[in-house]
């Protein structure tokens, strides 16, 4: 699913260019995967976990814009990945009326309104695809994502204590958050 160009003013007057990913864009996503899972504990991998090549990252790339399933959107500052973020439309019967949410923002951009531009378009995708409730899952703890997923009108549904543990053995929480449409 292709998203529409669009220019947004970010809260410092930058412009920034939200779209989906190209192919000619994998080398750039790799890239930019492996440096935000770097910047912060609250992301699911390490940097060293994302071992795609460039050629399975153009795979996934062509798939995302070729199907309806997933709808990517990535913000683009000055010909660099930003931020980047997804929303997935199971298809099977049960999980049908689902929309699950993934998103990350380099830390250089954070607080610069990326993500509160994105989440617009994210809810108007799983709305017109017909979704009843969107959901994403963020690391217990991480305030600042939840009281944006909050902003707009995610709720806590549950939380599962330990579901990640940290290279220095420590634990974190998951929180399950869901948006009923």
């Amino acid at each position: 699913m292709i998203f529409d160009e669009k220019i947004i003013i970010l809260k410092d007057g930058m412009k920034a260019l939200l779209k989906t990913a190209e192919i000619d864009d994998a080398e750039k996503m790799i890239a930019f995967l492996k440096l935000v899972s770097g910047e912060t504990e609250f992301l699911s991998r390490y940097p060293e976990e994302w071992t795609m090549s460039i050629e399975q990252e153009k795979g996934w790339i062509n798939h995302f814009r070729n199907t309806d399933d997933i709808l990517n959107i990535t913000c683009f500052i000055d010909g660099e990945i930003a931020g980047n973020c997804d929303v997935r439309f199971p298809s099977a019967i049960k999980t049908s009326h689902r929309a699950v949410i993934d998103i990350a923002v380099r830390k250089d951009f954070w607080n610069l309104g990326i993500a509160s531009h994105m989440f617009p378009e994210l809810i108007r995708a799983a709305e017109a695809h017909g979704s009843e409730i969107m959901e994403l899952e963020c690391f217990e703890g991480n305030e600042r994502a939840i009281a944006l997923y909050k902003k707009f009108g995610f709720e806590v549904a549950s939380v599962a204590p330990k579901a990640y543990k940290l290279k220095n053995g420590t634990y974190q929480g998951k929180v399950y958050m869901q948006k009923y449409l």
